[in-house]
């Protein structure tokens, strides 16, 4: 799929040239969504535009580039009425500001969040819970689950499978 990226200020004028153009014919929003990229500096959020052209089935892939300090994009309802509740949605999980749109708000997310869940800013784990532990889930540790065995019987598959056979 082609994919190409504009200035952010560009963003509605290049979606306008795509859609009006009588040999291009993007006029099909397919979807809108946003990447985190915490290494990035300067361009950490991307939003993502799917256009397709009907037409001749073609589709491409457009990018903006975001600080996330300030990640404000012009909205893209005026074009595209599908992007309204896919722009809102992007906000809600990624806080880009859609500059322009109607009813920026919350849809998922309680309107107390005052973080955007989507984006790559805390740990994937709470790495102190000790219910996440392995040996919960049956991926190395005791496999007697405290009953006591007699000396010599294997406690765990590894200890159990020495050959590597099992698995």
């Amino acid at each position: 799929m082609l994919t190409f990226s504009a200035p952010r200020d560009q963003n509605v004028k290049v979606m306008q040239f795509l859609y009006d153009n009588e040999e291009l014919q993007f006029t099909f929003l397919t979807d809108l969504c946003a990447v985190h990229y915490p290494e990035r500096a300067g361009e950490e959020l991307v939003v993502v535009y799917h256009l397709h052209n009907l037409v001749e089935n073609v589709r491409i892939r457009f990018k903006v580039y975001l600080p996330i300090e300030q990640p404000d994009v012009f909205t893209a309802t005026s074009l595209f009425q599908s992007a309204n509740w896919m722009e809102r949605e992007t906000y809600d999980f990624y806080g880009v500001n859609f500059v322009g749109h109607p009813n920026l708000k919350r849809i998922l997310n309680v309107d107390e969040m005052d973080y955007f869940p989507l984006r790559k800013e805390y740990p994937v784990e709470d790495q102190s819970r000790i219910d996440k532990d392995d040996e919960m889930f049956g991926r190395g540790g005791s496999y007697d689950f405290g009953d006591e065995r007699a000396d010599g019987v294997s406690k765990t598959i590894s200890e159990a499978d020495k050959d590597n056979t099992w698995l």
